[in-house]
């Protein structure tokens, strides 16, 4: 799996900078505790290539990348000390080329066709959107998407806890680049449980995780009866599908469901990186149950365990 895959299962990227080495490993280990095991540690003060050194043996799970590089030099440092990624804020034809000689994966920043332009003659299709909100945030980078096709963005600069949830609906976005997790009076404090506090709230708000429906477990013969008396109760109506019938969108009425009970559908955002997120948290799959779109993106799978007698599957979400 590739680099980027990785990233966009995670779907944040913290962007750090350094101002005290003793720092680092801490402000890493929350990331990871928090359910981010990605950092950019960027080039803006003399201490990164430390710090990513330090990060890298200390926290060999986290995924480490070097960013606001600017020279071949500081490509050098970043491979040296266990960088994984490279990304800088512009599009330097010279960077990226010596990084691909080097085979390690990079990000520019693009602002515009023309820098997309340059970077697909790169050959690459992921490229960072910077400075997001201050370019017209995801206006600009569908308008971007439409007759680029084949390219993925890496938006950074103006996201928030806010706007995340935005970002995260669009296909096209692999993950966004952001520092509000990176709370300056935390860390000036050493407060790192809130730098973990505020990680753990910053997925959750990317994921959108939702209660999509219930499953109701009924019989062929008197599954369509129940489901209309769920639309009638919560004010929908009732469609039917290859597996039952729905009583409104939050009911499920399925002919002989799975799930001792019945089920619960979790909507996500994105199904691969709540996938990933819950299997950080110790829950199984059952990959034969999983469910793509035309494109390939995963879009359902099951759980493998029942809880309290409840089946539970990942989906899609859909707003309502």
């Amino acid at each position: 799996m590739t680099i980027i895959n990785e990233i966009k299962k995670i779907g944040i990227v913290p962007v750090i900078k350094i101002d005290e080495l003793e720092d680092a490993v801490p402000l890493a280990k929350a990331l990871c505790e928090g359910g981010i095991p990605v950092a950019e540690i960027t080039f803006r003060t003399s201490l990164a290539k430390e710090a990513m050194r330090r990060i890298h043996e200390a926290c060999p799970e986290m995924i480490v990348g070097a960013g606001t590089v600017l020279t071949k030099q500081q490509v050098d440092d970043a491979i040296e000390v266990g960088a994984k990624f490279i990304v800088s804020p512009g599009l330097n034809p010279n960077i990226v080329t010596y990084c691909q000689e080097k085979k390690i994966v990079v990000v520019p920043g693009c602002s515009c066709a023309s820098d997309i332009e340059r970077a697909l003659e790169l050959g690459l299709t992921t490229v960072k959107f910077f400075p997001a909100e201050q370019l017209g945030g995801l206006k600009m980078i569908k308008a971007l998407a439409a007759p680029y096709t084949k390219v993925n963005f890496m938006p950074t600069g103006g996201i928030n806890a806010e706007n995340i949830k935005e970002y995260m609906q669009v296909e096209k976005i692999v993950a966004c680049g952001g520092t509000w997790m990176m709370d300056a009076k935390a860390i000036k404090e050493k407060d790192f449980d809130k730098i973990k506090k505020l990680t753990e709230e910053a997925v959750k708000s990317m994921l959108g995780l939702t209660l999509q429906h219930v499953g109701v477990n009924a019989s062929p013969s008197t599954s369509k009866d129940i489901a209309n008396q769920f639309a009638i109760l919560f004010g929908g109506s009732t469609r039917e599908t290859s597996k039952g019938y729905f009583g409104s969108e939050s009911i499920e009425v399925m002919n002989q469901g799975g799930g001792t009970h019945g089920h619960l559908a979790v909507g996500a955002y994105n199904v691969e990186r709540a996938k990933y997120y819950f299997e950080t948290k110790g829950f199984n799959f059952d990959e034969t149950t999983a469910e793509f779109d035309a494109t390939g993106e995963l879009k359902f799978i099951y759980i493998k365990e029942e809880i309290n007698g409840f089946k539970v599957h990942l989906v899609r979400r859909t707003s309502r």
